[in-house]
C-alpha cells in the first residue's frame, strides 16, 4: 500500500513538475537569446531519478533578424536531457550540473543581413535555471552569407563539452572538431565569448588546439602525415592564429619521394568565411629555409584559391628538385635562391597539374650528378678557357652558376631566360624541362673567352680554323656559338644548332637600312 501511496504521489509532482520546467527552459533561453523558443517534446522521469529530457528545441533569431531575411533557427537541438532534485523546483534559479545535447546544429545568419537589421527591444524575462556545463555530441556551425562568391562555412564538432555557461563572461570549452581537408580530428581547448546576441561573428574565442595524423592522401597531389599545434585569439571574424606544423613524409605526386617538411606560421582566419591570410609562413623542406605571404580564398561552389609570394634566401636546390621530380637521383645539387609567385586556383584537378610558379632565380655552385654530364662541363670550361689539351674526362669539376626566369604549370618547367656562366664561358639558353624527366629542349648560344681555333688540340685543326675565328667572334666574346641541347636526363644530346645561326643572319639583314 505505501509503494502505491508514493507511486501516486510521483505520478502527481512528474505531471506538476512537467509544465514548470518546460516553462523556465522556454523563458531562460528567450530571455537569454531574445527571441523566439519552440520546444516540442518535454518530458520527466522518475525511471532514472529526477531526469528531465526534451527534443525539436529550436531558438530562433532575434525577431528583427528573421524581418531580414532569416530562416533558419539559430540554435535547433535534437535532444537534451539534464538530471535535477526535487528542491531544485522550489529554487531560483534553478541550478542544473550537466546538460547533455545531441544533434545540435547552430546557424549563424549572414553578417549582411544582421547588419541591416533594426535594433530592437530586449525581452524582458528572467533567468531561471543556470547550468554548470553543457556536453554536445555531433554537433554542427554553420556561418551564412549572402556574398555571391563565397559559401556558408560548414564545422562538423563531434564532441564539445562548454562550462561556465552564463550570459556575461566567457564559457569554457573543451572541443573536437572533424577537419574534412585534409582529413583528421582537431582538439581545442580555451574560451568563447560571451555570446554577442547582435552580431555573433563578433564574439570572442581563445585556445590552444592540436591537429594530429592528418592524412594529405585527402588533398589529390599530396601525400603525408601532417600534424599541428598552435594558439588562437581574436574573434569568429578575424582569428589570429600562430601555430607549427610538421610532416615528416611530405611529397607531391609528380616524384612521390617523401621529404621532411617543418613550418611556423601566423595567419588570420576569417572564421565566417574561411578566409585565411598567411602573414607570413617560415618553413623548412629538408635542408632549405623558405618562406610565403599571401591568402588562401575559399570561392563559392569552387574551392579554394591560393597566391602566395615565396622567397628562398638561400636552399639547396636538390631539396627542391627531389621534391617535384621523379627521376633519381636530382639531376644537380647547388645552392638556390629564388622569389616567385605560386598559384593554385579551385578544383578537384591534382594539385601538381594545377600549380603555377612564376619567378625568378639564381643557382650558385652547380653540380650534375651525371658524371657524363659533368664532364661535358669541365671539358667546356677547359676549352672554352684556350685549354683543350686538359679537356678530358675525368677533369677537375668546375662549380658554375645559373640565373633565370621562369614559368612552371602544366607538369612543365619553361625559361624565357636561362643564364649559365662556368670559368671561360656564358651560356644563354631559353626552352623546356619536363618535370617527370623525359624530356627537356634548349636552344641558345654558348660565348667563350677563347677563339674557335684555340679550342682544338690539333694543331693542324687549330691552323685549319684560324680563318673561321671571324664568323664566331662576336660583340666581344672570342666565340659566339649557337647550341642546342636536348634529350633526357639520361640521355642528354648537345651539338650545334646551326640553323639558330642562319636565323640571327637573317634578323642581322633585315635591320639594314
Amino acid at each position: 500500500m505505501v509503494v502505491v501511496i508514493l507511486g501516486v504521489i510521483g505520478e502527481v509532482m512528474v505531471r506538476r513538475a512537467a509544465p514548470i520546467l518546460k516553462g523556465r527552459v522556454i523563458e531562460t533561453l528567450s530571455t537569454r537569446f531574445n527571441s523566439k523558443v519552440e520546444l516540442d517534446g518535454f518530458d520527466v522521469s522518475l525511471v532514472k531519478g529526477f531526469e528531465v529530457s526534451g527534443s525539436g528545441l529550436r531558438i530562433f533569431p532575434e525577431d528583427e533578424v528573421v524581418a531580414a531575411g532569416a530562416t533558419e533557427p539559430l540554435i535547433a537541438l535534437g535532444h537534451f536531457s539534464f538530471h535535477a532534485d526535487w528542491t531544485g523546483l522550489f529554487a531560483k534559479p534553478m541550478h542544473v550540473g550537466t546538460v547533455h545535447v545531441s544533434g545540435m546544429a547552430i546557424h549563424i545568419p549572414p553578417r549582411e543581413m544582421r547588419a541591416q537589421a533594426p535594433k530592437g527591444q530586449r525581452h524582458i524575462g528572467q533567468i531561471k535555471i543556470v547550468v554548470d556545463q553543457i556536453v554536445c555530441d555531433d554537433s554542427q556551425l554553420v556561418i551564412g552569407t549572402l556574398k555571391p562568391n563565397k559559401e556558408p562555412q560548414e564545422f562538423e564538432l563531434s564532441h564539445i563539452v562548454l562550462r561556465d555557461v552564463g550570459p556575461s563572461k566567457p564559457w569554457d570549452y573543451d572541443a573536437t572538431l572533424v577537419n574534412s581537408t585534409p582529413k583528421g580530428d582537431i582538439h581545442a581547448k580555451g574560451t568563447f565569448g560571451p555570446w554577442n546576441l547582435e552580431s555573433p561573428g563578433d564574439s570572442t574565442v581563445t585556445g590552444h588546439y592540436t591537429f594530429d595524423n592528418a592524412d594529405l592522401n585527402t588533398i589529390s597531389g599530396l601525400a603525408g602525415i601532417l600534424s599541428s599545434v598552435g594558439d588562437f585569439t581574436g574573434q569568429l571574424d578575424n582569428i589570429v592564429v600562430d601555430g607549427t606544423t610538421e610532416t615528416p613524409d611530405f611529397s607531391l605526386d609528380t616524384a612521390n619521394h617523401a621529404m621532411p617538411l617543418h613550418t611556423k606560421f601566423h595567419a588570420i582566419v576569417d572564421g565566417t568565411n574561411g578566409d585565411t591570410y598567411l602573414q607570413p609562413v617560415d618553413a623548412r623542406l629538408g635542408e632549405s629555409d623558405f618562406s610565403c605571404n599571401g591568402a588562401v580564398i575559399n570561392l563559392k561552389g569552387k574551392g579554394h584559391i591560393i597566391d602566395l609570394d615565396v622567397t628562398v634566401p638561400n636552399g639547396r636546390i636538390q631539396d627542391f628538385l627531389q621534391l617535384g621530380v621523379k627521376t633519381t637521383p636530382v639531376v644537380m645539387t647547388g645552392r638556390l635562391a629564388m622569389k616567385t609567385k605560386l598559384h593554385i586556383p579551385p578544383g578537384k584537378e591534382s594539385v601538381t597539374r594545377k600549380i603555377g610558379l612564376k619567378g625568378g632565380f639564381k643557382l650558385r655552385q652547380i653540380h650534375f650528378t651525371n658524371a657524363d654530364v659533368q664532364d661535358k662541363v669541365d671539358m667546356l670550361s677547359l676549352r672554352a678557357q684556350g685549354d683543350p689539351k686538359a679537356a678530358k674526362p675525368g677533369a677537375e669539376d668546375v662549380h658554375s652558376q645559373m640565373v633565370g626566369q621562369f614559368v612552371l604549370g602544366g607538369g612543365k618547367l619553361s625559361f624565357s631566360r636561362l643564364d649559365y656562366s662556368l670559368p671561360g664561358a656564358t651560356v644563354a639558353l631559353t626552352g623546356e624541362y619536363s618535370l617527370d624527366g623525359d624530356r627537356f629542349e634548349f636552344d641558345g648560344k654558348v660565348r667563350t673567352d677563347a677563339k674557335v681555333s684555340q679550342m682544338v688540340v690539333s694543331k693542324w685543326k687549330s691552323i685549319l680554323l684560324k680563318p673561321v675565328d671571324p664568323f664566331f667572334k662576336k660583340n666581344g666574346a672570342g666565340a659566339e656559338i649557337p647550341v642546342k641541347i636536348s634529350g633526357t636526363k639520361s640521355a642528354p644530346k648537345f651539338g650545334l644548332d646551326l640553323r639558330h645561326k642562319e636565323k640571327d643572319k637573317d634578323k642581322e639583314g633585315e635591320t639594314k637600312p
